[in-house]
């Protein structure tokens, strides 16, 4: 099944003069068909080929000290394993940025980008995101590069003309005609990727992950990324990720960052219903509804509620959780995005500063020492900024496990749990749990919570 990231904003922004589409004028460009645009497009779309060393699977047998001893130290060690994995990528830039998808290169140890002219450039990724889906690669020793403009990916309509260029099956760079079938999908493709993604149905096959879709101007609309099938070829139902969002991917790996960084919202949300559209008066279900603010998030701090409803977000309609973030990671941090605030039946737009997760109260990040029953295990205090790296509920409170170590995993300890007590002893910071780590007696008993059920673990020393 393949995924095909759909490229977001970009480097430039084609002028709306320019993205204007029509239909053909003459029987003479009905002849011509698509030619003038994919002889334009085309050469920078280019195949990528990355290499995946992952670890070997050794015998079990040899996991045990004396069969390691008695027949010697290699004797069934475990071999990597090579995995190599071909897709497609679109340059962005004459000095050679290139944007494909995170499951095509992201974990990738060795990359190989070929054009349409057949040189090779070597590789690395710059700016991953998997939840995204995106990958930004350098290419090295590139310049004066063919590269494709971004259209503003919220001007695209249904029944647009698109065509997708990629390498599927690696039998070399195809082209494959569609139209835009339908737009603001979330949480309906499979793969990596989970978000908001523009479908058509342009046949995408494997190895077009990371390939480009255009209009009929050339200009870049998405990053293709992924399908919806039952049988692994294409049904005519892919999407692609939105060349606003590369847009913002580029931004930031232009400007050194290693991870890609979202807006704080600081709050959760559901789809309005019919249901609560009745209870609200209102006549049609739109917008989110505003279930839970944490103190510290900027929405709350702008004047919204629980039980406000946000419709729109810098002019665009929100209607899922997913689609509100994408609209402010389009955004970018450092900005501000007009919120549309839904309350009592009056409509108002609300400023909302685009911030980071806030490091407050501070985490202290700890990792566990060789002097503690557990080392290398990581926790820190529940704060905004943990609770938005793990994915937590807004309301935790405690000190959550980052990294659960060799000996933490072995216990059964994993990232994301919330301790509340060693060895019936309450912790409420780093220090506690270190302090309780060390020399606690020869059983061990942690209170925590995971997914919001109460684990008690206990083991011997």
């Amino acid at each position: 099944m393949i995924r095909a990231l759909i490229i977001a904003l970009g480097l430039v922004v084609a002028a709306p003069a320019l993205s204007e589409t029509r239909v053909p004028q003459s029987q003479a460009e009905i002849a011509l068909g698509f030619a003038p645009v994919v002889k334009r497009a085309a050469p920078a779309v280019v195949n990528i080929y990355a290499r995946i060393i992952r670890p070997g699977r050794g015998n079990t047998l040899f996991d045990d000290p004396f069969f390691r001893d008695f027949f010697g130290g290699g004797f069934g060690a475990p071999r990597p394993r090579v995995q190599n994995s071909l897709g497609s990528g679109v340059i962005l830039s004459e000095d050679g940025y290139v944007v494909s998808n995170y499951h095509v290169v992201g974990m990738a140890t060795e990359i190989q980008v070929v054009t349409t002219d057949r040189r090779e450039f070597t590789a690395e990724v710059v700016l991953g995101d998997e939840e995204s889906d995106i990958a930004i690669l350098r290419l090295k020793d590139a310049e004066g590069l063919p590269f494709l403009r971004l259209r503003d990916s919220d001007h695209v309509e249904v029944g647009e003309l698109a065509l997708a260029i990629g390498n599927p099956f690696g039998v070399g760079q195809t082209v494959s005609s569609g139209i835009i079938s339908g737009l603001a999908r979330s949480g309906t493709a499979t793969g990596n990727g989970r978000g908001y993604f523009i479908q058509t149905d342009a046949p995408i096959n494997p190895g077009n992950s990371g390939g480009a879709l255009i209009d009929v101007n050339g200009d870049l609309i998405g990053i293709n990324t992924s399908i919806l099938t039952r049988s692994g070829g294409s049904n005519g139902i892919g999407f692609a990720i939105p060349a606003n969002l590369v847009a913002e991917f580029l931004r930031q790996a232009r400007a050194g960052n290693k991870t890609f960084v979202r807006p704080w919202a600081g709050m959760a949300g559901q789809p309005m219903t019919a249901d609560i559209a009745e209870s609200l008066g209102l006549s049609v279900p739109e917008g989110v509804v505003i279930s839970d603010l944490h103190p510290e998030s900027p929405i709350a701090k702008a004047g919204f509620r629980v039980g406000d409803v946000i419709t729109h977000v810098d002019g665009g309609e929100v209607n899922s959780p997913a689609e509100m973030k994408f609209r402010m990671s389009v955004a970018g941090i450092g900005g501000v995005s007009v919120m549309t605030r839904l309350r009592n039946g009056q409509r108002d737009q609300i400023e909302v500063p685009m911030i980071e997760a806030p490091d407050v109260p501070p985490a202290e990040e700890t990792v566990l020492g060789d002097r503690t029953v557990l080392p290398g295990l990581t926790v820190a205090r529940a704060n905004p900024a943990v609770i938005a790296r793990l994915g937590l509920p807004l309301s935790i409170k405690g000190v959550v496990v980052l990294d659960a170590g060799p000996y933490g995993a072995r216990v059964g300890l994993q990232p994301g749990d919330v301790l509340a007590a060693v060895n019936d002893q309450q912790v409420t910071s780093p220090g506690d749990v270190r302090a309780a780590l060390t020399n606690p007696g020869r059983w061990i008993k942690i209170d925590l919570q995971r997914r919001g059920q109460w684990v008690s673990l206990r083991f011997r020393i």
